[in-house]
C-alpha cells in the first residue's frame, strides 16, 4: 500500500459556483496493478494511491473563497500483484478483496478532505491553512491503512478481513448515500 500527495494551487483570481468536485467511487479491477512485483516479502500486492488536490482562489475584501477539486487517483504504474504467488482466480479474488480495502481508506480520505476543505474559513495565509488540514486529515488515513493490514495481517486473518469488510460497508454506505 503506497501514497503519493500531489498538491496543486490554480491561483489567480477565478470565480467558480458550486460544490468541491471529485470522482464516484469505483471498484479496483486485475487490470489497476501493472506494477512490477516487490518480491521477497509476505506482500503479494499493493495499491498505490495518490489524492491529487487543486484549488481555485477567489479573493475579496481581504475575504478568501476558494473552490476544491479532489481526486483520488490509482497508479496502475506502482500498484503491482505477484501473480507468481497469486496463482489462482480465489486467490485473486481474494487479494483484490483486501486491496480494495486500501483503497476504500483513501475514498474515505478523499471524502473527508472534500468535507472539512470546502467547510473552511480562510485568510491571507491559505496556502499553509489548506496544506495543514491535508496533512492532519492525511496522518489519520495513514494510520488507518496500517492498522487495516496489522488486524488483518495483511488479508491472511479472514476472521479480521471479514470484520473490515462490514466496518467500509458501513462508511461507504452512508458516505456514498450522502453525496
Amino acid at each position: 500500500m503506497g501514497y503519493v500527495r500531489k498538491f496543486y494551487v490554480l491561483g489567480f483570481l477565478i470565480v467558480f459556483s458550486g460544490l468541491a468536485k471529485a470522482q464516484p467511487y469505483r471498484q479496483l479491477s486485475a487490470g489497476d496493478f501493472a506494477g512490477e512485483p516487490q518480491r521477497g516479502g509476505l506482500t503479494v500486492a499493493s495499491t498505490a494511491c495518490f489524492i491529487d488536490l487543486k484549488y481555485d482562489v477567489h479573493a475579496r475584501n481581504g475575504h478568501y473563497q476558494l473552490n476544491f477539486y479532489v481526486n483520488l487517483l490509482v497508479d496502475r504504474e506502482r500498484s503491482w500483484i505477484d501473480r507468481e504467488r497469486v496463482n489462482t482466480s480465489d486467490m485473486l479474488a481474494e487479494i483484490l478483496k483486501h486491496e480494495q480495502g486500501h483503497y476504500n481508506i483513501n475514498y474515505l480520505e478523499q471524502q473527508e478532505l472534500l468535507h472539512v476543505l470546502e467547510g473552511g474559513q480562510y485568510t491571507d495565509n491559505y496556502k499553509e491553512e489548506v496544506s495543514a488540514i491535508f496533512d492532519r486529515i492525511h496522518i489519520k488515513y495513514d494510520q488507518l491503512n496500517k492498522d487495516y493490514d496489522d488486524d488483518t495481517e495483511n488479508s491472511r486473518n479472514r476472521k479480521q478481513q471479514a470484520s473490515w469488510d462490514k466496518y467500509f460497508q458501513r462508511r461507504l454506505g452512508f458516505t456514498i448515500a450522502s453525496r
